[in-house]
């Protein structure tokens, strides 16, 4: 069985099988990210292969999650879901979990159930990507530039010299230290502000990063925040769908609280 991840998946709340899925799962694919086809090819091959398949859903204002949420009409996309249940197969319940990369998503994760997640648009930068600010609303208005492209150039790169995550992480100077040292500072802040919806939820859980950057930054952030930070790497997206697509073709019903359809 494959299970499947597109865009930000927010047409849909279970887990279902691909043949009974509308546009792929999303209500549109305008907003917030940069567009190639990928993975829409994907998509499509997979759903005409004929090999079994289901969807990961992401996580959105109509899922079951702590209705204050709600307030934000997304949280996280569905291969953040497939980060959560990789850390959650490493014997975890109660947890956040960062993935830090071009952007930065935050899930955290009570009595083995999604109760909420912070999307990147929200709160913390990665190395591309982050709230609109400010000034970048000034060039909004201004017509400058549109709002996806201003959420596109509002990570820690920005006031660098660095065009890459890749020239950033292969440099080790005072430029590279202060973009590191500004990406964890955000996603430590953004990793406690879950604990406090954690605490209200039953106790405070552990703390995993993924990404090319959260790999890199988690002793930064454990220094932070004062407790240990565990690395799930840079393939814990793909190898925590690996893990739903097994339980699910073994019969699981729910995963992380989301259901299976």
């Amino acid at each position: 069985m494959i299970a499947v991840t597109y865009s930000m998946g927010d047409a849909i709340t279970d887990i279902m099988p691909i043949a009974d899925v509308s546009n792929r799962g999303v209500r549109s694919i305008e907003g917030a990210g940069e567009k190639t086809g990928g993975g829409a090819r994907v998509f499509d091959a997979v759903k005409s292969s004929g090999i079994p398949a289901v969807v990961i859903p992401g996580i959105h204002a109509g899922c079951d999650i702590d209705e204050r949420f709600r307030i934000f009409s997304h949280g996280a996309s569905p291969e953040k879901v497939g980060i959560a249940y990789h850390a959650h197969n490493k014997g975890s319940s109660d947890f956040v979990v960062s993935d830090i990369s071009s952007n930065t998503v935050t899930l955290a994760v009570g009595g083995g159930r999604i109760i909420g997640a912070i999307d990147a648009c929200i709160f913390a930068p990665g190395a591309h990507h982050g709230p609109i600010d400010l000034e970048a609303i000034r060039r909004i208005d201004a017509g400058q530039c549109t709002a996806n492209q201003a959420f596109m150039n509002a990570g820690a790169l920005k006031r660098t010299r660095f065009k890459s995550i890749e020239e950033l992480l292969s440099n080790n100077d005072r430029e590279s230290e202060l973009a590191l040292g500004t990406i964890a500072l955000f996603a430590a802040m953004e990793i406690e502000s879950m604990q406090v919806l954690l605490r209200e939820h039953g106790n405070e859980g552990d703390v995993y990063t993924a990404g090319s950057i959260g790999e890199v930054v988690a002793g930064r952030i454990g220094r932070l925040i004062r407790r240990d930070v565990r690395s799930l790497g840079t393939w814990s997206a793909a190898v925590g769908c690996a893990e739903i697509a097994r339980d699910v073709y073994g019969g699981a019903n729910h995963i992380l609280g989301i259901r299976v359809a």
